[in-house]
C-alpha cells in the first residue's frame, strides 16, 4: 500500500468543464495576464488552476475516517468538482469567495499530513451519515463551526504548503495560478525574455501591493471609483496604485514622443475636407519586372480587397501609367477593373503591367541584390462608426520616407525557417523587420524609458519601484513593436492591423500594414498602456511574492527539497521560443539592461541550451531528449513524494524514421518519464484549444493537451518479464476501466487518451519490463499492448478490429457523422498508434480540412484511397 495520500487529479476530474472554460478563455482579451506581454503556447489559466488545486486536494478515497463508504467519497469528490468548475470560470478568477474555499480545501488536505499543525481556528464535527439522510444532508461533508479568517488560511499555505515549482515557466500561466491560490510559486526558465515576463506576474505586484502612486496627478490618500454621486474615495489597493503611475508615465511617454516625430504621423482629410487621424499605412513590396520590354516596378500584392465588412467594401485598384512607367493606386468602393487573384505566391509573381511571370528564384535574386522597394497602396482612417479607406497621396508617402533614426538593433537574425531571414530573401538583421518610421518611433520609445526613469525618481519613488515602473513601460514598447512592424498583415474582415505573431513564426510578408502608434486603435502606444495596466489591476498582487530565476532546467533546479512539479515543457521542434523572442529581446535589452543585467548580458537570447529538436543541433532529436532526460532525473531526485508531479503535453503526433522503426513525440515524453524514475498515474486530455486560431485555419492541427500525473517510481521497484506485464495488464486494466468508465466526467472521444493512464501505471510501475532474451520491452509495444486491451475491454467482439476502424469507432460515439474538430482524430490517432503525418492518411475514412473534420457515410467510403504508409506487416 502506498504511504501517501491519494490526490483527486490521480482518481477523477471535471474534464468537460475544465476543457469548456480552457478553450473558452482564449477569446478573453481585456484585463488577461496573456496580453501583458506575448508568449507562444501559454497554458490556459482555467486548466493550471485546475491541475494545481487537483495536485494538492486529497481525493476522498484517502481519507476513509471522514469518507467511510463508497458512497460518501462520491458526494464528497462531487463537491470538490464543484468547486473546479466554479474556479475555472473566467468570472471567478478574482473572486475571493471562491479562492477563499479552494484555499480551505488545500489548507485541509495539508493539515491531515501528520506532520503538519492544525489549521488555527478551524474545527469540524466529524461527519456520520445515517441512512436516513436526505439527499441534501448527504452532500453536507462538514459542518464547519467556525469558518476561519482567510488571511489565516493564506498565512498557513505560506508556513506549510510545498512549493509548486514550474522548471519551464514560459509566459507564466502555472506560477500565477500558484500564487493566486495562495502557495508558494517559483518558477524558473533559460530564456530571459520569459522569466522577465514571470517576474512581471509574480514577483513585482505583490512586492508593491497596496502602494499608492508617486505621480503628481494623483491622490496618495486613496483613488476615486465611481462616477458623480456614485463615486466614493477608496485606499490604493493591489497593483491599483503602479496602474495608475504605469498610465502616467506612459501618457507622458507618448506625449513627450509626439513633440518629437508627431509629424512623421500626419492627418489625412476625409472626402468632406475633415481631418481625420490615421489607423494605418498599406503598402506592397515591389521588384523590377524581368520583362525588358516592361521594367515597371511589380507589386506583390497577396488582395486588393481592403475591406470585406457588408456596407463598406472598399478595394484599391493599380493603375499603370505607361508614360512615366510606374503604377499608382486608387482606392474604390466597388470591384471594377480590380484584379481578383494575388500576384506572388509560393511559386513566384506575376506582373500587373504585362502580365508576365517569374519564378520564386527570381524574387529572391532581386531581394539578394536589394532591389525589392516599397509603394503606398492604401491610407485607412478613423471616420463616424466606420473606417475611412482613402487613396495614397505624396505627403503621406514623403512622411514616412522621411524619417532617419539615429539607431536600431543590430543583433543577427539567424538563419531559422520560422523566420523571415530563412527563406532567402536578404533579410539578415532584426532592425530589416521594420521600416524607417517604425525605427524612429520604437527607438523614441526606447529612449524615453531612461528619460521616464530619472522622472519618476524626482516624483519620490526609491530604486525599486522606479525600475518596476520601467518593466512596465518596455513592455509597451514591445507591445507597440507587435503592430508597428513591415510584417504586419492589414486584416479586411474585421479591419485591423494583426499582429506579427499571429501563429509561430515570422513568414514573408509581401503587401503589409503600418499602424499609426500615436492614434487610439489597436497597434498605439495608448492603447498598449492601458492594457498593461488593467492587466497589472487583475493580477492577485496581495499573496505572497512568488520567486523567478534564469535557470537552464537540465542542470539546475530553483527550488528547495520538496516541492511539487507541474510545468509545460517545449513541444519538441514545434515552437523556436528563443529564435522568436529575439523580436521582442533587442528592444527589452536596450531599455532593461541596467536594471536587469544578469538577464541581458547577451546580445541574444541563450540558444545552445535551449530544449528543443532545432535544426542547429548536430542531431536535434538527441539533443531534445537528453535534455529532457536530464531535467526530469534531476526533479525525480528532489520532488516529494507526498505530492503528484503534473506535465502538460501537447503534441501534434507525427512520425520519424529511426533504423526502420517509428517514434512519435507522445513516446519520447512517456520514455523520459520513465527512464527518470517516475510512475506514471493518469493521463487526462484537456481540451485548450480553439479550432479558430490562425495556425489551424486550412490545418489540422491539434485542439488538446494530455496531463501525465506521475510519482516518484520506489528505488527498490522490481524488473518484470513481458508475460508478467501482460498478465497483470489483463488482471488490472478491466478494473480500472470500469472506474473510469462508470465514476469519471470524460467524454468517449477522450476515454482511450485517459486509459492510457492505467495501463501505463502498471508498466512503468516496474524498473524494467524485459523479454525473456533480456532485451527491454519499449514503450512503443507497451502503448500497443494496452491499446489491444483497451480495444478489447471496449467491446470484446471488437477487440480485433485495426487501428483505422477503431479510430471511426471512437468518433461514430463521439461525433456520429457531424463534424468535429480535428484535435479529436489526432487524440483517437494517438490512442490507437495511428500515424496521422498527412491527410491521406484517412482519406478513405474522413474528410478533414479547415480545422475541422468528418466522418464519410458509408455511401462515400473510398478503399483506393487507403493510405500506402500504413503497416500491413502486423
Amino acid at each position: 500500500m502506498p504511504k501517501y495520500r491519494k490526490k483527486l487529479i490521480e482518481v477523477d476530474l471535471p474534464l468537460t468543464d475544465i476543457s469548456a472554460h480552457s478553450a473558452r478563455e482564449k477569446q478573453i482579451r481585456q484585463g488577461h495576464p496573456s496580453t501583458l506581454h506575448p508568449w507562444w503556447a501559454r497554458r490556459p489559466l482555467a486548466s493550471c488552476r485546475a491541475v494545481i488545486f487537483a495536485s494538492m486536494v486529497d481525493d476522498p478515497s484517502s481519507c476513509p475516517d471522514e469518507f467511510p463508504t463508497i458512497e460518501d467519497q462520491v458526494i464528497e469528490r462531487k463537491r470538490l468538482h464543484g468547486i473546479i468548475s466554479q474556479l475555472v470560470e473566467w468570472k471567478n478568477t478574482n473572486n475571493e469567495s471562491i479562492l477563499a474555499e479552494a484555499r480551505l480545501e488545500i489548507a485541509k488536505s495539508i493539515a491531515r499530513q501528520p506532520d503538519k499543525p492544525p489549521i488555527p481556528g478551524y474545527t469540524t464535527q466529524p461527519y456520520s451519515p445515517s441512512p436516513l439522510m436526505g439527499e441534501e444532508s448527504k452532500a453536507r461533508v462538514k459542518n464547519d463551526k467556525s469558518s476561519p479568517n482567510p488571511q489565516t488560511i493564506l498565512q498557513y499555505l505560506a508556513e506549510h504548503a510545498p512549493t509548486i515549482y514550474d522548471p519551464f515557466c514560459g509566459g507564466g500561466s502555472i506560477p500565477l495560478e500558484t500564487q493566486r491560490l495562495g502557495m508558494k510559486a517559483v518558477g524558473s526558465d533559460l530564456n530571459p525574455v520569459a522569466v522577465l515576463i514571470t517576474k512581471a506576474l509574480i514577483e513585482i505586484p505583490p512586492k508593491f501591493a497596496n502602494k499608492p502612486p508617486v505621480n503628481p496627478d494623483a491622490d496618495p490618500m486613496g483613488m476615486t471609483v465611481g462616477k458623480g454621486r456614485k463615486s466614493q474615495k477608496l485606499p490604493w489597493r493591489g497593483a491599483a496604485g503602479l496602474a495608475d503611475d504605469i498610465r502616467y508615465y506612459g501618457k507622458w511617454m507618448r506625449d513627450e514622443a509626439f513633440k518629437r516625430i508627431g509629424h512623421l504621423y500626419p492627418t489625412i482629410k476625409d472626402e468632406d475636407g475633415i481631418d481625420r487621424t490615421v489607423i494605418a499605412w498599406l503598402w506592397t513590396r515591389t521588384i523590377p519586372c524581368s520583362n525588358p520590354a516592361c521594367g515597371i516596378d511589380m507589386p506583390m500584392m497577396k488582395t486588393f480587397q481592403l475591406s470585406k465588412k457588408k456596407g463598406n467594401e472598399h478595394y484599391t485598384k493599380p493603375v499603370v501609367d505607361r508614360e512615366n512607367n510606374t503604377i499608382s493606386f486608387h482606392v474604390q468602393n466597388h470591384p471594377a477593373d480590380v484584379p481578383t487573384e494575388a500576384t506572388v505566391d509560393r511559386y513566384g509573381a506575376t506582373c500587373i503591367a504585362c502580365k508576365s511571370t517569374v519564378k520564386l528564384d527570381y524574387v529572391r535574386q532581386q531581394a539578394r541584390e536589394s532591389k525589392i522597394g516599397e509603394q503606398m497602396t492604401a491610407i485607412i482612417a478613423k471616420g463616424d462608426r466606420k473606417r475611412l479607406f482613402i487613396s495614397p497621396t505624396d505627403e503621406h508617402v514623403q512622411a514616412a520616407l522621411s524619417a532617419e533614426p539615429e539607431w536600431r538593433p543590430n543583433q543577427t537574425m539567424p538563419d531559422d525557417p520560422t523566420l523571415v531571414s530563412g527563406r532567402g530573401y536578404n533579410v539578415t538583421h532584426w532592425h530589416q523587420l521594420f521600416t524607417q518610421r517604425q525605427l524612429l518611433t520604437l527607438t523614441t520609445f526606447s529612449d524615453l524609458i531612461s528619460e521616464a526613469r530619472s522622472l519618476i525618481a524626482n516624483d519620490g519613488a526609491d530604486d525599486d519601484y522606479a525600475d518596476a515602473i520601467c518593466t512596465y513601460l518596455a513592455f509597451i514598447l514591445t507591445k507597440t513593436s507587435v503592430r508597428n512592424c513591415s510584417y504586419n498583415v492589414w486584416d479586411n474582415t474585421k479591419e485591423i492591423v494583426a499582429g506579427v505573431f499571429g501563429r509561430q513564426a515570422i513568414p514573408m510578408i509581401w503587401d503589409y500594414a503600418e499602424s499609426n502608434a500615436f492614434s487610439i486603435s489597436n497597434g498605439s502606444f495608448t492603447i498598449a498602456v492601458e492594457g498593461v495596466a488593467k492587466n497589472l489591476e487583475q493580477l492577485p498582487s496581495e499573496i505572497n511574492i512568488g520567486k523567478t530565476y534564469q535557470a537552464d532546467a537540465a542542470t539546475t533546479i530553483q527550488a528547495d527539497s520538496g516541492p511539487v512539479i507541474v510545468t509545460d515543457p517545449p513541444y519538441y521542434d514545434n515552437i523556436s521560443y528563443a529564435t522568436l523572442s529575439d523580436f521582442f529581446y533587442v528592444w527589452l535589452r536596450t531599455a532593461l539592461r541596467d536594471t536587469y543585467p544578469e538577464l541581458f548580458a547577451g546580445m541574444l537570447t541563450p540558444k545552445a541550451e535551449e530544449m528543443i529538436a532545432d535544426r542547429r543541433f548536430e542531431d536535434p532529436r538527441q539533443h531534445f531528449e537528453e535534455g529532457l532526460n536530464q531535467t526530469l532525473k534531476l526533479v525525480r531526485r528532489l520532488c516529494t513524494d507526498d505530492y503528484p508531479s503534473s506535465i502538460f503535453y501537447a503534441y501534434k503526433q507525427q512520425e520519424e524514421d529511426r533504423g526502420g522503426k517509428t517514434s512519435t513525440g507522445w513516446e519520447t515524453m512517456l520514455n523520459a518519464l520513465i527512464d527518470s524514475g517516475f510512475h506514471i498515474i493518469g493521463t487526462w486530455p484537456m481540451r485548450t484549444e480553439l479550432p479558430s486560431r490562425l495556425n489551424s485555419l486550412g490545418s489540422n492541427a491539434l485542439a488538446t493537451s494530455v496531463v501525465i500525473v506521475c510519482r516518484p517510481r520506489p528505488e527498490d521497484a522490481p524488473i518484470a518479464t513481458r508475460s508478467q506485464f501482460l498478465s497483470k495488464l489483463k488482471q488490472e486494466l478491466p478494473d480500472a476501466l470500469d472506474k473510469l468508465t462508470s465514476g469519471t466526467h470524460i467524454d468517449p472521444v477522450d476515454m482511450p487518451q485517459a486509459a492510457f493512464g492505467p495501463g501505463m501505471g502498471i508498466y512503468s510501475q516496474y524498473s524494467q519490463v524485459i523479454r525473456n532474451n533480456g532485451q527491454s520491452v519499449p514503450v512503443r509495444e507497451a502503448l500497443k499492448e494496452i491499446n489491444n486491451a483497451v480495444a478489447t475491454y471496449l467491446d470484446e467482439q471488437q477487440g480485433q478490429l485495426d487501428e483505422e476502424t477503431r479510430l471511426c469507432f471512437g468518433w461514430l460515439t463521439q461525433h456520429g457523422f457531424d463534424k468535429g474538430l480535428y484535435g479529436d482524430v489526432e487524440t483517437l490517432a494517438r490512442a490507437s498508434n495511428l500515424a496521422m503525418s498527412t491527410v491521406n492518411d484517412i482519406q478513405h475514412l474522413m474528410t478533414a480540412q479547415g480545422g475541422t473534420a468528418q466522418l464519410n457515410p458509408i455511401q462515400y467510403f473510398n478503399p483506393d484511397l487507403k493510405s500506402s504508409s500504413r503497416d500491413t506487416t502486423a
